[in-house]
């Protein structure tokens, strides 16, 4: 691949990512899909970080809507994010990349517990570092989660990688075929407008550390290699225009 123009990313995965055509589950080959992605970057000495959503087997919001306990239904979406998490990294090492799942919640039969000094090092050793479970608390999103790491662990860029939505819109594009899409932004432009980016909490880490956004979509060729390229995709977001 051409010369990354990031050193080390994090990637933020929705659940409907796992999903691929189905409404939910997990789809095996777009899982490998999505591995044989991470696998070239990871060997253009590329450090990977990943944030996995749960939304493909459990939304702790919907389950609220019928019925379940708030703190109690995101707990649950927590633990869907980490059987995402367990098919990742099994998908990877099939493909010879070594790799390591961290959880907010601990669970140690599965995977280790987050601690931000041993996620680091595995980065600096060349494995691929999955993140779990949130950051570990109800009414927290996996979006907070992705610009909480990222910003922990060091990121140069936060890569947010969406389902068949290639960045960011003035309305859904899938809904309004007059939808315009944005090639920047920056971050206050995104809150003011109230654009579906990621959740204000995230976006306004991620302002107050100046921690970059592209938004894209992981289904188009070669499109995580070509934004760790530094080319022109999707939509960023930044300080400035």
């Amino acid at each position: 691949m051409t010369a990354p123009k990031y050193k080390r990313i994090l990637l933020k995965l929705s659940g409907e990512a796992f999903s691929g055509k189905a409404d939910f589950g997990i789809d095996t080959p777009t899982v490998t899909r999505i591995a044989t992605q991470l696998k070239k970057l990871s060997r253009a000495n590329v450090e990977v970080a990943v944030v996995v959503g749960g939304g493909n087997i459990l939304r702790g919001h919907q389950a609220e809507k019928e019925g379940m306990d708030r703190a109690t239904a995101d707990y649950a979406g927590m633990l869907a994010t980490v059987i995402n998490a367990l098919a990742l990294q099994d998908a990877l090492e099939k493909q010879g990349v070594d790799t390591r799942t961290q959880s907010a919640i601990n669970i140690q039969q599965v995977a280790e517990p987050y601690i931000r000094r041993r996620a680091i090092r595995h980065l600096e050793k060349g494995r691929v570092v999955i993140f779990a479970a949130g950051t570990g608390n109800p009414y927290m999103s996996t979006d907070t989660a992705s610009a909480l790491r990222a910003i922990e662990i060091g990121a140069d860029i936060l890569l947010m990688a969406k389902n068949k939505v290639d960045g960011i819109y003035t309305a859904d594009p899938h809904k309004n075929p007059r939808a315009k899409k944005f090639t920047r932004l920056t971050y206050m432009q995104a809150i003011k407008l109230r654009l579906e980016v990621m959740d204000s909490t995230a976006l306004s880490l991620c302002m107050e550390n100046k921690l970059p956004i592209i938004v894209f979509d992981m289904e188009t060729t070669d499109s995580l290699k070509r934004a760790v390229s530094g080319q022109a995709i999707g939509t960023l977001v930044t300080s400035e225009v």
